[in-house]
């Protein structure tokens, strides 16, 4: 059975005559009979009754005709899309990622790209954790993640993009506030807000810390970065977050990043299954938002606050 045999059959079912399809497919009324022959060979039943004005599936024959029709749908309209990313004009690149990484990582990205390829969907779905990430790549026709960068998964690739220095976010009124720096030492002492202990990030900041002999007094964690920047804001402690590059310009009145320079930046970039395996959208996507973001290495210089320290305002 060939993809040739179901097709005839298909347009044999559609037009009811042998001699229409032959002359459809500039070929002989027998070698569109063979077609239809070599399927009811392998399946053991009769696909088409013939009568004098033609021919009609049997109730096998609508059967497979149904069924043969989805199926060579389906295959039709991937081999379209596939010609349609290899030529750049059309298809689909499908990201997976945290709630608020479009905005930090990917607006400058997202725009540039639709410039390029305006008749390209984004599809972003949108997890909590890396682990989610690497469970939606591995579940899923997912393209791309965009993670926190830790240890080496198995059967996953990783590519980082940007190093993310340590900050402490503080009320402007904080006695931190107008400190060019932070010890780690200093940060048991405070009211901490810190990412969820089962995240990469905080697992990361928490190894870090123990290499350094700090231990973080009980803390409130919250799945994203904003929302800990927030709750800075409101006086409910001190945010542990990495320096995102939507934070480096200024933010909303009352808020400070104080570096903590004696952790190592966090890593994050992009993760998928293979990277000689993606379409050439989903790698000209990923391309496209590593170029808008700032190279590895470190934070540019802060930015000073109104009364003249060198904490850089945060924006929401």
């Amino acid at each position: 059975m060939t993809l040739d045999d179901l097709r005839t059959f298909i347009a044999v079912c559609r037009a009811g005559s042998l001699s229409a399809v032959a002359r459809e497919l500039s070929c002989t009324q027998s070698a569109v009979s063979q077609h239809v022959k070599r399927l009811e060979r392998e399946l053991g039943v009769s696909l088409l009754e013939r009568h004098a004005r033609g021919v009609v599936p049997t109730s096998a024959g609508r059967i497979l005709q149904a069924a043969a029709s989805d199926g060579i749908g389906g295959i039709d309209l991937a081999v379209r899309r596939l010609r349609e990313q290899v030529r750049g004009d059309g298809g689909a690149v499908r990201i997976t990622t945290g709630a608020t990484s479009v905005r930090h990582f990917m607006a400058e990205g997202v725009v540039d790209f639709r410039d390029r390829y305006p008749r390209v969907s984004l599809e972003f779905q949108t997890v909590s954790s890396s682990r989610s990430c690497f469970d939606a790549l591995a579940a899923d026709d997912l393209d791309l993640a965009w993670i926190t960068l830790g240890e080496p998964v198995r059967g996953i690739e990783l590519r980082p993009v940007v190093e993310l220095p340590w900050v402490l976010a503080v009320r402007a009124d904080d006695p931190l506030a107008g400190r060019p720096r932070v010890d780690p030492a200093e940060l048991a002492a405070g009211q901490l807000i810190t990412p969820p202990g089962n995240s990469t990030s905080r697992g990361q900041l928490d190894a870090h810390l123990g290499e350094l002999g700090v231990s973080l007094p009980t803390v409130t964690s919250v799945a994203d970065w904003d929302t800990a920047v927030l709750l800075a804001e409101l006086g409910l402690g001190q945010a542990v977050v990495p320096a995102l590059p939507g934070w480096r310009d200024q933010g909303p009145e009352g808020v400070c990043l104080v570096p903590v320079p004696a952790l190592p930046p966090l890593s994050v970039g992009w993760a998928v299954r293979r990277w000689d395996a993606l379409s050439p959208l989903a790698r000209a996507f990923a391309d496209t938002v590593a170029e808008h973001c700032a190279p590895l290495g470190p934070a540019p210089a802060r930015v000073p606050t109104q009364d003249g320290s060198p904490a850089a305002r945060v924006r929401r």
